[in-house]
């Protein structure tokens, strides 16, 4: 028997019409829809370790994939292969042959979400999908403000998920968080993580304004980022001040925090691991 090849699989995605990243039983999901590609191209069905459990409905730029190969397949042909027999809604950007010690999730030392909101009445139906509708007035100046309160490390359980499926996701080994578990050191249980970068832009085109959101951190909670972009929009109406932030972090509940914004704004933007490459994500949707 040869021995089996570690792949490094890239793949965007719409979540549109997904339960997620996680294969379910009766549901459609990206990773089961993966598997099932790969039994029909090689043969065989590994079961592709994701970086992380996008939920139903969040899409991806640069969704990172590993799994194992006995088959021998150049890495052109593997790409072409999966994305002829793959739903037309995911593709594979890039496949590689990497080492055996890479994992998509555990080798992972960073990731970029972006939420983007749709500033205006009437959203263009070829935007419906990949956008949170506001059409409120919106401080701008405030957004951004809150934006920087979350960047450096901070205890994040009030941006944590507290849906009633969290005890499974528990109980699968998952603890708090939704998928991110850093590669260096032991894995912290909990909730703090360091936020490198979070910051707003403003984003003009002929179909409508967009606000897009974009935070880099060494991992995120379950529903976190959904959470902050919930926070920091009511914020950004008036219904909470900036400088409410920090107090909201020291709070430790999910009970102190704003509501938790539509998956459909939400995009995995890029992966990045410790030899220093990030996998970049198409930009997509006129960005």
């Amino acid at each position: 028997m040869p021995p089996h090849q570690t792949w490094k699989l890239t793949l965007a995605y719409d979540g549109t019409g997904f339960r997620g990243w996680q294969v379910q039983p009766g549901e459609m999901t990206i990773q089961g829809e993966l598997q099932a590609a790969l039994r029909r191209v090689v043969g065989e069905g590994p079961l592709p370790q994701g970086s992380g459990r996008t939920d139903a409905g969040v899409h991806a730029l640069g969704q990172v994939a590993s799994f194992e190969l006995a088959a021998r397949i150049p890495a052109e042909n593997l790409q072409r292969a999966l994305n002829r027999t793959l739903p037309p809604a995911i593709r594979v950007l890039e496949a590689r042959a990497v080492e055996s010690t890479f994992h998509a999730r555990h080798s992972a030392v960073g990731k970029t979400y972006e939420y983007r909101v749709f500033r205006g009445e009437i959203c263009p139906p070829v935007l419906a999908r990949y956008v949170h509708v506001c059409a409120w007035p919106m401080d701008f100046e405030k957004l951004q403000r809150c934006a920087g309160f979350f960047e450096g490390e901070h205890d994040f359980l009030s941006f944590a998920a507290s849906d009633p499926d969290l005890s499974t996701r528990q109980g699968r080994g998952a603890e708090i968080e939704e998928e991110h578990r850093p590669a260096i050191g032991k894995i912290r249980k909990g909730a703090m993580r360091t936020i490198f970068s979070s910051a707003w832009a403003e984003r003009d085109s002929e179909i409508g304004g967009l606000l897009i959101y974009r935070v880099h951190g060494n991992g995120f909670l379950h529903h976190m980022v959904r959470n902050l972009v919930g926070t920091m929009l009511d914020v950004g109406r008036g219904q909470l001040k900036a400088e409410d932030i920090p107090g909201i972090l020291g709070a430790r509940t999910r009970a102190a925090a704003g509501p938790t914004a539509p998956a459909q704004g939400l995009f995995l933007h890029s992966v990045e691991y410790a030899e220093g490459l990030r996998d970049q994500g198409l930009r997509g949707l006129g960005t």
